[in-house]
């Protein structure tokens, strides 16, 4: 029994897996996101080199299953760790990256300013004057359901209602699209007061869809609609993008640890009945 060769495949793939994962899913994709596909290069190199010595071996007539397996399993490896490493980085850490590379305001009126003044809003915290406006909402419907609510000052006696509305709420499959019933977010939270800026740059033009439907059905204007989703504590939201890549970077280890054991042992039971091991 080849002890050296046991150890060797059962934590060199997951040390491979665990690298690669690490490097799709954090920081390093976010800044350097070749040198994360480096690291995917490397994992099937490392794999081929494998699959070299395999055939090196049977070349010499000194069949060595070990090389062939270390092959395959470092190949799944890569692949298992460049894909859900991709998921994690697009659905968790990106999202994460990007609103904590933009800026915070405080005490927005949407009545005294403009989408242009806020482009690069990440966390918005409104004016205690500010809530969504229920008799404004609309849904745009493709597939899903993309909602959207003005978000607006109200207005105080004598005051004119206001003349552009750029801040909206949204959310999807959370209201019917056909009349006010927007339930998105902490929408039946009454400290909520504050906005998230949504990230999904595949939803924003299925938004902006719906803001359209919406200066059209209630004769207002929106001429830079800015998303969010709105919530009382928007810094508690991001953390939990970035508390959420973690706890799936920890499980996708341990998993392919498991599952890397297991795959290692029934191999060994297979090569011990072939004469092999």
């Amino acid at each position: 029994m080849n002890l050296l060769a046991i150890m060797v495949n059962i934590f060199f793939p997951w040390l491979t897996f665990c690298s690669i994962f690490a490097g799709m899913s954090f920081s390093l994709h976010y800044q350097r996101p070749v040198v994360s596909w480096l690291l995917v290069a490397l994992g099937v190199l490392a794999s081929a080199t494998s699959g070299f010595l395999a055939w090196k071996t049977a070349e010499r007539e000194r069949e060595d299953m070990w090389y062939t397996f270390a092959a395959l399993a470092l190949l799944l490896a890569t692949i298992l760790a460049a894909v859900f490493g991709d998921f994690n980085f697009w659905v968790n850490m990106q999202p994460y990256y990007d609103i904590e590379n933009l800026n915070t305001y405080p005490s927005v009126d949407p009545a005294r300013e403009r989408g242009q003044q806020l482009m690069d809003s990440g966390r918005v915290y409104f004016a205690d004057n500010v809530a969504l406006d229920m008799r404004k909402t609309m849904g745009f419907k493709n597939l899903d359901v993309y909602c959207v609510a003005p978000i607006v000052s109200k207005p105080w006696k004598g005051e004119p209602p206001m003349d552009t509305y750029d801040f909206w709420a949204v959310g999807t499959n959370c209201c019917s699209g056909v009349s006010s019933d927007f339930r998105c977010g902490e929408f039946n939270n009454k400290n909520a007061r504050a906005g998230l800026r949504l990230m999904r740059e595949d939803q924003r033009p299925f938004f902006r869809l719906a803001v359209q439907q919406a200066e059209a059905a209630y004769n207002i204007k929106a001429p830079h609609p800015i998303f969010y989703y709105w919530m009382q504590d928007p810094v508690e939201e991001t953390n939990a993008y970035k508390n959420d890549g973690f706890k799936y970077f920890l499980l996708g280890m341990f998993t392919h640890f498991a599952f890397n054991c297991f795959c290692v042992v029934c191999a060994l039971f297979a090569f011990s009945k072939l004469g092999r091991y």
